[in-house]
C-alpha cells in the first residue's frame, strides 16, 4: 500500500456504542481513517467483528478490555481477551499495554519537570496499577505518595496499596485466577460504562490528582472532584462537560485529542504499528521513537 492511499486503523471494543466515532488523520504523507466501534459488551459480536476485519484493516485495536496487564517484570494474560483475537491471522491487534508502558511513562516524566502539574510529593490515587504499571512507576520514581486503587476498584475490597511491592504482591496472588474469569466482573463493559456508582469517595477526596482509565474515574466519582487533575484518556467532549461541571481544575489526556475526543491507547497503539508498517506489538523504545517522530503529544487542558 503506498503512502497516499488511504489506510484503516479500526477498534474494536466491549464498551458503549454510544461512544463510537470516527476520525480521519493524516501523519507523514500517510492518509489513515481510524474508527472505534463499541459491542455493548457482547463478546460475540467482538469476536466477530475482529474477524471480519481481519485483513482488511490495516490494524487492530482491542478495546473495553485488556490483553496484558503487567506488575513488575510479570505479565499476566486475560483469557477472555485472548479467545476473542485467537482467529486473527493477517491484521495486527494492539490492546494498548504497550503504548500506556510508554507513552504515560513519557507523560508522567514530562509533567514532573514542568510547573502545571506538581508530580513531587502530590497525593495521586491511581486507579489501576495493573492497568498502568507504567504510569504507577513513573509517579512513584518522581516523588509522588501513590494510592493504588486495583483492590478497591477492580475487586470492591476496601484495601488501598501505597507500593508497587504490594502491587506485585497481590498480582502475583490473584492474577492466575482473574485472568480467567470474564472481564465484565472487574470492569464496565457494555451499558454498565454510562452507570454511576460512587465507591469511597474518601480516597478521590484526600488525593490531589486522579489518574487511570477513564472508565473507572467516570464509574466510581463522587459528584463533585473541586480543583483535581485528572489524568486519564479516551474522553468525549461530554465526558469533558461532566468533568468541568464537577469542578476539575485540569485534564491531562494521555493520547491526542481529535476531532473532540481522545481515542484509547489501544487505537494509538494501532495507529503507530500502522504507521510503521508492522504486524505486531513494538518495543517501548519504538513507541517513544515514532511519537517524537510524528510529534503526537499528550493533551493538556485548563477548566
Amino acid at each position: 500500500m503506498s503512502d497516499t492511499e488511504q489506510q484503516r486503523v479500526v477498534s474494536i471494543s466491549l464498551g458503549s456504542s454510544k461512544r463510537n466515532a470516527t476520525a480521519e488523520l493524516e501523519l507523514a504523507g500517510k492518509k489513515f481513517i481510524v474508527e472505534r466501534i463499541g459491542t455493548d459488551g457482547d463478546i460475540y459480536k467482538a469476536k466477530r467483528l475482529l474477524e471480519a476485519w481481519d485483513g482488511k484493516a490495516t490494524a487492530l485495536g482491542l478495546g473495553g478490555t485488556d490483553l496484558y496487564v503487567y506488575a513488575g517484570n510479570k505479565r499476566y494474560t486475560f483469557h477472555q481477551s485472548a479467545r476473542l483475537i485467537a482467529n486473527v491471522r493477517h491484521t495486527p491487534v494492539l490492546d494498548g499495554s504497550g503504548l500506556k508502558n510508554s507513552l504515560e511513562r513519557k507523560l508522567i516524566n514530562e509533567l514532573a519537570q514542568g510547573d502545571l502539574v506538581p508530580i513531587k510529593g502530590a497525593k495521586v490515587l491511581l486507579m489501576c496499577g495493573v492497568d498502568r504499571f507504567g504510569m504507577a512507576e513513573a509517579l512513584q520514581a518522581n516523588g509522588a505518595k501513590v494510592t493504588l486503587g486495583d483492590l478497591i476498584f477492580s475487586l470492591n475490597i476496601n484495601k488501598p496499596l501505597y507500593s508497587l511491592k504490594s502491587l506485585g504482591f497481590w498480582a502475583e496472588l490473584l492474577a492466575p485466577v482473574i485472568t480467567r474469569l470474564p472481564v465484565g466482573w472487574f470492569y464496565p463493559v457494555g451499558d454498565k460504562q454510562e452507570k454511576r456508582v460512587v465507591r469511597h469517595p474518601e480516597y478521590f477526596a484526600e488525593n490531589d490528582i486522579i489518574a487511570g482509565d477513564f472508565h473507572y474515574i467516570k464509574k466510581f466519582m463522587p459528584a463533585k472532584l473541586p480543583g483535581k487533575v485528572v489524568i486519564t484518556n479516551t474522553v468525549t467532549a461530554t465526558d469533558r462537560q461532566m468533568l468541568k461541571e464537577a469542578g476539575v481544575r485540569l485534564l491531562v489526556t494521555t493520547t491526542p485529542c481529535v476531532n473532540g475526543r481522545s481515542f484509547g491507547t489501544n487505537v494509538m497503539e494501532a495507529l503507530l504499528v500502522a504507521l510503521a508498517g508492522e504486524k505486531k506489538a513494538l518495543s517501548a523504545e519504538i513507541y517513544l521513537q515514532l511519537l517524537e517522530k510524528y510529534q503526537i503529544e499528550s493533551s493538556i487542558e485548563v477548566f
